[in-house]
C-alpha cells in the first residue's frame, strides 16, 4: 500500500471529492425531500453499492474497457443520462402534483419507500460513466506496484473512496430530512426544494449525454 503521506494525500482529495455535488447527492436530497430520512438513507447505501460496481469493475480491468470502446461509453452515458433526466422530471412532477392534490384536498402520492430508493440509487451510480473515468484516473495515482497486488490495492482505495462518498450522502440525508421536518408547515418550501433537486437531475443529466470520452 502507499505510505502514510500518500494515503493523507489520497485521504483529503477523496474526502474533497466526496463532499462534491453530483447526481448521488442530489438523487439522496430528492428522496429524503420527497419520503423522509430512512429513504434518503436508503438510497445513500445504493449509491454506494453503485460505486462499489465501478470499484470492483475497474479492479478487473472492465472499467478501462469500457472507456476505451467509443461505442460501449455512448452507450452506458446515454442510459445514465436517460436514467437521470426520468427520475428528475419524475421528481418535478410529483412535487407539483402533490402541491396541488394537498390544496384541493385530493390524494397525494404515497413515498417510493426504502427499498425502491435503495434500488434506484444503485443505478444512478452505477449508470454514471463519470464514476468510472474518476477511479480509473484517480485511484490508480496512489497504487503502489512495488507493493504487489495492483487489483487489490485499487479495490481497498476504491473502497475507501465510496466509503467516503456514502457518509457524505448520508450526511445530506440527515440535513435534508432536518429541512423537511422544520418545514412541514411550509408546504410551498419543499415543493419547491423538491423542484429544485429534481431540475438539478435533469441538469445532470443533460450535462452528462453532452459530455464527451474522457482518457482519448
Amino acid at each position: 500500500m502507499p505510505d502514510i503521506t500518500q494515503l493523507a494525500l489520497f485521504f483529503a482529495a477523496a474526502f474533497v471529492l466526496a463532499i462534491t455535488p453530483g447526481p448521488g447527492i442530489f438523487y439522496v436530497a430528492v428522496r429524503t425531500l420527497a419520503g423522509g430520512r430512512a429513504e434518503g438513507i436508503a438510497s445513500s447505501f445504493g449509491t454506494g453499492l453503485g460505486g462499489m460496481v465501478h470499484v470492483l469493475a475497474g479492479s478487473l480491468g472492465v472499467s478501462a474497457i469500457v472507456l476505451a470502446s467509443a461505442e460501449l461509453f455512448t452507450v452506458l452515458k446515454l442510459l445514465g443520462a436517460a436514467y437521470l433526466v426520468w427520475i428528475g422530471w419524475r421528481t418535478f412532477q410529483a412535487a407539483r402534483r402533490d402541491a396541488l392534490a394537498a390544496l384541493s384536498g385530493g390524494t397525494v402520492a404515497p413515498p417510493v419507500g426504502p427499498r425502491r430508493a435503495f434500488r434506484e440509487g444503485v443505478l444512478v451510480e452505477a449508470l454514471n460513466p463519470k464514476t468510472a473515468a474518476f477511479f480509473l484516473a484517480f485511484v490508480p495515482q496512489f497504487v503502489d506496484p512495488a507493493a504487489g497486488n495492483v487489483a487489490l490495492q485499487f479495490a481497498v482505495l476504491g473502497f475507501v473512496s465510496v466509503a467516503l462518498n456514502t457518509l457524505a450522502d448520508i450526511v445530506v440525508a440527515f440535513a435534508a430530512g432536518g429541512i423537511r421536518a422544520g418545514a412541514t408547515a411550509r408546504p410551498t418550501l419543499i415543493r419547491r426544494l423538491r423542484e429544485g433537486s429534481g431540475a438539478a437531475m435533469v441538469a445532470l443529466g443533460i450535462g452528462l449525454a453532452l459530455a464527451g470520452r474522457p482518457l482519448t
